[in-house]
């Protein structure tokens, strides 16, 4: 039998428990299935706020109520049927996060289409395949560069009748503007139609596939995830009541958007669980401008994947050795200080009064400034998407700014598990939120069950089968193990490595450990039946060009400067200082150094910032290769 823990004896044992933010009479309840439709009208009902979404229009943030969205939203769901869009059709939404964003997809789901959440990023080919894939008949699209793609793609997608701009004047590979889309969903439009439209959203079905989310394929082509409207349901109810019982989640919350909304993390988090509870939905205006727009718009929570963290925490570090020596020692003592009090705190016991100063002092001196920048009224960050390392998160909790890790996946709509302020583990993803079973197989695979487990496949049913047991346990091809009901992953299961001694070597938390170097933006372990493990190391040339100009080095490119020795060993001595204490045959013993960062464009990494290992692996095989040659 493998060992198994849920947050309840049993999925919908916690049935008749409330939801904060729910409806107090025939509102949400964990354990009975339910849809998007009953959630998003729940959320316009209750909360009724002037500024449910924000979007900022030059150098001012404007208000989008929930009045104001609810009507949107049916004129753009009524706008589709009578282009004769039906329940059930495909509609592709191809966007960057913003309010159209959420516009449309409440339309589609309250209309009962089905919609197909495409990445902003994604080039035309790929945009061609899901479109083909899924039947789509139309899409919506944010910018002209986005119609372009689709005009492109449109080649190859003969179902696609129709391409909607959010963008006014309708741009060159549109056939009409949201605006107009909307227009047409005005006509006839009455208190009765509005009624009707609402009533014709509640006849959707908690089974109803809601969208399709196509997997980002690190292996083989992508698979349409088909989840219904109970998945995100239940993901959402349970989710707020595991965090909500910790850290109230209520109308004085903000949260940024800024992650993709086709990735299935914001969409259930940052959209449908803010929606739900009531807090104010900010959109970044872009990746880039995350920085200026916390300190702008003030956020109370923040959910983004590792990298932002990393990078965070690469920044604080860089300002910190950047200033002159009484700098640098306030800092690491300031450091060292707090992460003692956090030691002592997440242990379950009491700081003393001296430590209890020392924190309050290393508050005042250093983490102050850390918290300003984030606009100075966070409750927590959410990680999701990939492993964070235990080194960052705890230097952030030691800071005073709490990251609650969490793990799921696109099958899984997508929490599984999470920590919260009151159950927080370093270097767990917590515990399963209600309603969820996890276990973990004889070959230490993470299996789940329960009602966030994904509907299956899009026309992929061999697929479905491999990955959802005769009993119901989705197989999620990460190994980890629990420890006293926390989840802790240990890495993906195709991604452990064997050497060719038979040692095995996880090396997720490894890269992890080496990316924490200043020096390092990316790390790829490799070493699968080869004698010992080696790592392709992408350096951080920011940094690595200021040590090199303080080295009076000179060079043209990129590739110049690391064919230099000297540059080599210091950043075989970067790498090698992380590993030291690591089992010997865990630590890399070669590396190779790459001239540019792994992309999405070259194909090396997916939409969701995951290596496509064999990718890389191909492309860089001479590299590869001279390690070993080296190593014989």
């Amino acid at each position: 039998m493998p060992e198994t823990t849920s947050a309840s004896r049993a999925p919908g044992a916690l049935a008749a428990a409330p939801v904060s933010g729910a409806i107090a009479s025939g509102g949400p309840r964990v354990g009975e299935p339910g849809t998007i439709p009953q959630l998003f009208y729940a959320a316009v009902e209750k909360h009724d706020r002037p500024d449910a979404l924000l979007f900022k229009s030059g150098a001012e943030w404007r208000p989008i109520s929930h009045r104001a969205l609810l009507q949107r939203v049916v004129r753009c769901g009524r706008g589709l049927r009578a282009l004769g869009v039906q329940p059930g059709d495909r509609v592709g939404i191809l966007s960057e996060n913003r309010p159209e964003w959420a516009i449309a997809d409440y339309a589609c789901l309250s209309s009962g289409v089905i919609d197909v959440a495409l990445y902003p990023n994604l080039p035309p080919d790929q945009i061609a395949y899901i479109l083909r894939d899924s039947g789509a008949t139309a899409i919506f699209v944010s910018t002209p560069t986005q119609a372009e793609k689709v005009a492109e793609a449109r080649k190859d997608a003969p179902s696609v009748r129709h391409v909607i701009s959010f963008t006014s004047p309708r741009p060159g590979g549109a056939d009409m503007t949201l605006a107009e889309l909307e227009a047409r969903g005005m006509e006839g439009e009455t208190t009765e139609t509005m009624a009707a439209y609402r009533a014709e959203a509640m006849r959707a079905k908690p089974d109803d596939v809601a969208t399709l989310i196509y997997t980002s394929g690190t292996t083989g082509e992508p698979k349409g995830v088909m989840l219904t409207h109970d998945n995100f349901y239940s993901n959402v109810l349970a989710a707020v009541l595991r965090l909500d019982v910790a850290f109230p989640v209520g109308q004085d919350n903000l949260a940024l958007s800024f992650l993709p909304l086709s990735h299935v993390f914001e969409r259930m988090v940052g959209h449908f669980t803010m929606m739900h509870t009531g807090t104010t939905i900010a959109y970044a205006e872009s990746m880039d401008t995350v920085p200026v727009n916390m300190q702008e718009v003030k956020p109370t929570i923040v959910a983004s994947v590792p990298r932002l963290y990393e990078k965070m925490y690469a920044r604080v570090l860089e300002n910190a050795l950047a200033g002159g020596a009484a700098k640098k020692r306030i800092f690491f003592w300031a450091r060292r200080a707090a992460e003692r009090w956090a030691d002592i705190v997440l242990a379950g016991r009491k700081p003393n009064a001296v430590l209890g100063l020392q924190y309050r002092i290393a508050q005042r001196l250093v983490f102050s400034k850390l918290k300003a920048r984030t606009g100075g009224r966070l409750r927590f960050f959410v990680s999701g998407g990939a492993p964070l390392s235990p080194e960052i998160n705890k230097f952030f909790y030691a800071a005073g700014l709490t990251i609650l890790e969490g793990y799921g996946l696109t099958e899984t709509s997508p929490v599984i598990c999470c920590n919260t302020p009151r159950e927080f583990r370093l270097g767990t993803v917590g515990r399963p939120i209600p309603g969820v079973e996890v276990a973990i197989a004889s070959d230490g695979e993470i299996l789940t069950r329960g009602p966030h487990v994904m509907k299956g496949y899009w026309h992929k049913p061999d697929a479905t089968r491999e990955a959802i047991d005769a009993e119901g346990w989705f197989h999620t091809g990460d190994i980890g193990e629990l420890r006293d009901g926390f989840l802790a992953i240990t890495d993906r299961k195709k991604d452990l490595i064997v050497t060719a001694g038979g040692k095995k070597v996880a090396p997720q938390p490894i890269e992890n450990m080496v990316k924490t170097n200043k020096y390092v933006s990316q790390a790829i372990m490799l070493g699968d039946k080869r004698k010992f493990p080696s790592m392709l190391i992408v350096p951080n040339f920011e940094q690595l060009e200021k040590w090199a100009k303080y080295k009076n080095l000179m060079y043209n490119d990129h590739r110049q400067l690391i064919a230099m020795p000297i540059v080599r060993a210091k950043m075989e001595k970067e790498v090698f200082g992380r590993t030291s204490s690591l089992a010997n045959f865990e630590q890399p013993k070669k590396i190779a150094l790459l001239d540019r960062d792994l992309t999405l464009e070259s194909g090396e990494m997916t939409p969701t910032l995951k290596v496509r290992r064999k990718i890389v692996e191909q492309r860089y095989r001479d590299a590869i290769e001279s390690m070993y040659l080296e190593g014989e």
